[in-house]
């Protein structure tokens, strides 16, 4: 199957960590919500536990949107299944739990077309590469174990650890990389060597459509970050060539493209 159909036209929509705007972000009530609103991929991020086990949050502390404190990595999986994920986005959503990567994974499968866009924050920095390179083969490995490695693109602020993908294993995986270049720190590559898909930051959200054409004219498909919120920034990325947009109000984005005929 051809999960990639994405373009002028079929402007793809990724719920950025879920439904965040609504629901707790990266919790499985953001993804099942953005599941069912029809969304074309969900986005999230992937760290690691105490004893290795592959988790979804964003940050590498709690602190931000859990009632807890201190860094994921120094708690255990038990310990993390404790934590409150959502009652700091409201006492509706008290309750909510981390996930583990798994559990995005089944809940997908029962949705044949969605497609996923999995970040890696797990940064091969100093003294850390072992780990970094543990977690990113980790999650292929599970990626594979459920049929994924075609309906997913590897993302990851870190272009050392982008280098290390493509090395291992050449493009047999869809890399999303992103624009400025300066967002992935020191690299020895050229990131539209190995990119399928770039983000195209910007000041303040967006790139200017001569790099939008730039990228395209080297083979890589343009994407609109999550600063898209509304019709002025659907109107641009529209405008500039974006073929997906990730954003946190999928509801709204969606109404916008249907609107103007650029989703299907």
């Amino acid at each position: 199957m051809n999960y990639w159909t994405q373009g002028p036209d079929n402007i793809y929509v990724a719920a950025h960590r879920g439904w965040s705007a609504k629901y707790p972000e990266n919790t499985m009530e953001a993804f099942r919500a953005a599941v069912e609103l029809g969304v074309d991929q969900i986005e999230t991020d992937v760290r690691v536990t105490k004893d290795g086990k592959l988790v979804l949050i964003h940050d590498a502390a709690l602190d931000r949107t859990t009632d807890h404190t201190g860094n994921v990595i120094d708690y255990t999986l038990e310990e993390l299944k404790k934590v409150d994920a959502g009652v700091k986005k409201g006492p509706e959503f008290a309750g909510c739990r981390i996930p583990e990567l798994y559990e995005l994974l089944e809940l997908v499968k029962d949705h044949p077309t969605m497609t996923l866009d999995i970040e890696l924050k797990e940064y091969p920095t100093e003294g850390r590469e072992e780990l970094s390179y543990d977690v990113c083969g980790r999650t292929i490995e599970l990626l594979e174990q459920y049929g994924y490695g075609d309906r997913c693109v590897i993302n990851t602020f870190s272009g050392k650890l982008h280098e290390y993908i493509f090395k291992k294993y050449g493009k047999k995986y869809r890399q999303h990389i992103y624009f400025p270049f300066s967002y992935l720190g020191e690299t020895t590559m050229h990131p539209l060597l190995y990119g399928y898909c770039i983000c195209m930051f910007g000041s303040p959200y967006m790139a200017e459509k001569s790099d939008f054409d730039m990228v395209r004219a080297h083979g890589v498909r343009p994407w609109a970050g999550a600063g898209v919120k509304d019709a002025a920034g659907v109107d641009n990325a529209i405008a500039n060539g974006a073929e997906l947009i990730t954003c946190n109000n999928p509801d709204d984005i969606l109404a916008l493209l249907r609107e103007r005929g650029c989703h299907r």
